[in-house]
């Protein structure tokens, strides 16, 4: 329960002791910053607290969104503050300063909690400010403004303005215009039922579950349901999104179930089409596999090139010429919609796949998927090559270490590093991730299986790894270095497999690749959540992507094609179970011990 301290003498017909109730909290009453002290200490230190003038008038959502947003420790709207138990002692010290400047026996004209704010902000306390737009929050001093503040309350239709807020402020094309319009009022349907976010993410990665297990049948029937639930999935998955900023139930746990579950969601479904497809007589595993290997690389392109430029010391991210064009384009209506749907964001890309398989084949669908992901992340991969060209600045160390837990370089690389000592300058690094990758794909594809090739281009590409990350990743296009690597692992397990040409394989490989995507995605969402990179332990155990790399390649030269499969089948089964068991570990102990609150609004995925 949380409690709010309502200050100063109650206004007659003022609903905001109701308004507050509404929100969860307990009201009790001060007469003067004294007594908002003593009441302030009885409050237990674990609970929320909320400071609130007695004259305020105002929409309840903005007190909602001033005073139980969980993301932040302090937060503040006119006439109200809040303290979450991170803010506890900021709080309790600015309202102690206005007891012991004369403010202890009688509240001043001016709102106390406004001075408790002025106070913060002094101190450099870091208070939240949400944006209100049309929301009213306002003290009023007498009668007539009161009168007119109450006016302008009215004027406004709090709840539209709730239903408008829920939805993401940036979004795809499909999703804006074909989603958003009704998903949020399933969200509020929800939010009205008690349901959770967590418990509506859940919900769609079921349905999507059941849509690859539709596809999986290989019949018309089937693949029509499975379109059919695809689409159905994927509006729960925005339910879940709007649900969390219509209640404003964020939280560390439902950010990663619900960034964890879509790419769970879309690669279960490429493996229900693979299946179907083989019922049907038609192999497309390859294809399936191909298809996860791009999507992946493109959200590491993203992932790096964000990481890259947080923070910029310079506040020069977006001051290249290629950054002017971007932003003139943007000025012009319809070429905003046209550049957020040829990237194929999850709501283009979903609808695209639910239709392709509703009316024609895997291998269709699959063909189409890649050329146009391929298409999508030349256009978004050339713009920030350019826009990284162009700029003027340095990468800060925060930076730099965010590209090196995304390297997910494992001991071998670590080792051969130290041993180099000194790095390579300027673009040597990017282009030297990207040789060394090249040569073990190249090696894998162009030869037979089981011959010595492969292993020589590993051990080469484990040695340009290493001297690629030898010094901090603070270049221009250092950034490329992760998708690099991942291209390169990936692309090795797929060409290995391929040649292997024994049943089976390819959807060994195709659980190895998802096993470590998983794993790179998890590095990818504790560095959004500050929470670090995974454990070294952990890193040194699955090998890195260089030893991983190197193993495979081994145990495609030692063994036969069907001990192949079975050793990729193992190693799949090995990392999962290595990899699943920590980050679940992690972030459900992340969740029970109070980390703060994430919800990432990021790029349509």
């Amino acid at each position: 329960m949380s409690t709010a301290i309502v200050t100063g003498q109650p206004v007659p017909g003022s609903s905001l002791e109701n308004d507050l109730r509404s929100l969860g909290f307990e009201v009790r009453a001060a007469a003067d910053a004294a007594d908002a002290g003593t009441l302030l200490a009885a409050v237990p230190a674990g609970q929320r607290v909320a400071l609130v003038d007695a004259r305020f008038v105002g929409h309840p959502h903005a007190l909602r969104l001033g005073l139980t947003d969980p993301r932040f420790p302090l937060a503040a709207v006119k006439g109200a503050v809040t303290a979450q138990p991170a803010g506890r002692e900021a709080l309790t010290r600015a309202l102690t300063r206005q007891t012991t400047t004369g403010g202890g026996t009688a509240v001043a004209v001016d709102s106390l909690a406004d001075r408790v704010v002025t106070a913060l902000d002094a101190e450099g306390g870091a208070v939240y400010r949400p944006e209100l737009g049309s929301l009213v929050a306002a003290v009023p001093t007498d009668p007539q403004t009161r009168n007119e503040a109450r006016q302008a309350v009215a004027a406004v239709d709090d709840e539209a303005v709730r239903l408008k807020s829920a939805v993401k402020a940036r979004d795809g094309f499909f999703t804006t215009f074909f989603i958003s319009p009704y998903s949020r009022y399933l969200a509020r349907w929800c939010a009205r039922r008690g349901l959770t976010p967590n418990q509506v993410t859940t919900a769609s990665l079921l349905t999507a579950l059941i849509a690859a297990g539709c596809a999986a049948t290989g019949t018309r029937g089937g693949f029509v349901a499975a379109g059919l639930l695809l689409l159905l999935s994927f509006v729960l998955d925005c339910t879940d999104g709007q649900l969390a900023r219509y209640s404003l139930q964020y939280s560390t746990l439902g950010a990663w179930l619900d960034a964890t579950f879509d790419r769970a969601k879309e690669y279960a479904y490429y493996a229900g089409l693979a299946l179907g497809a083989a019922r049907g007589g038609d192999d497309v595993w390859a294809l399936a596999l191909g298809a996860m290997i791009l999507q992946t690389c493109r959200h590491v392109v993203d992932f790096a090139f964000n990481e890259a430029n947080a923070g910029d010391p310079a506040g020069t991210a977006n001051t290249s010429p290629t950054a002017a064009l971007s932003d003139r384009l943007d000025g012009v209506g319809w070429t905003v919609w046209l550049r957020r749907m040829i990237v194929l964001p999850i709501g283009e890309r979903w609808a695209m796949i639910a239709v392709l398989t509703a009316v024609t084949t895997p291998r269709i669908t699959f063909y189409v998927l890649l050329v146009g992901c391929a298409f999508a992340a030349a256009y978004t991969t050339a713009g920030r090559v350019l826009r990284s060209v162009t700029r003027r600045t340095r990468r800060t160390d925060r930076a730099a270490q965010a590209l090196a837990d995304l390297a997910d370089s494992g001991p071998l690389a670590q080792a051969l590093a130290r041993t180099v000592g000194r790095g390579l300058p300027g673009l040597a690094v990017p282009a030297l991730a990207l040789a060394g990758g090249a040569v073990v794909v190249c090696a894998a594809a162009l030869t037979d299986f089981g011959g010595p090739l492969p292993v020589a281009g590993a051990v080469v590409y484990a040695i340009a790894s290493a001297l690629a990350v030898a010094r901090p990743l603070k270049g221009a296009l250092d950034w490329l270095v992760p998708p690099f690597f991942r291209a390169a692992e990936y692309g090795t397990v797929l060409a290995l497999a391929w040649k292997a040409e024994v049943n089976g394989a390819l959807p060994a490989a195709f659980g190895l690749v998802s096993a470590v995507a998983y794993h790179h995605y998890d590095t990818v969402y504790r560095i959004r959540g500050n929470a670090g990179a995974p454990p070294a332990w952990l890193v040194r155990a699955i090998g890195g992507h260089e030893g991983r790399t190197l193993l495979v390649t081994v145990l495609a030269a030692l063994l036969t094609a069907a001990q192949f499969k079975v050793a990729l089948t193992v190693l799949a089964v090995a990392v999962a179970l290595l990899v699943l068991a920590e980050s679940i570990r992690f972030w459900v102990a992340s969740h029970l011990g109070g980390a703060p609150a994430v919800h990432d609004e990021g790029e349509p995925a």
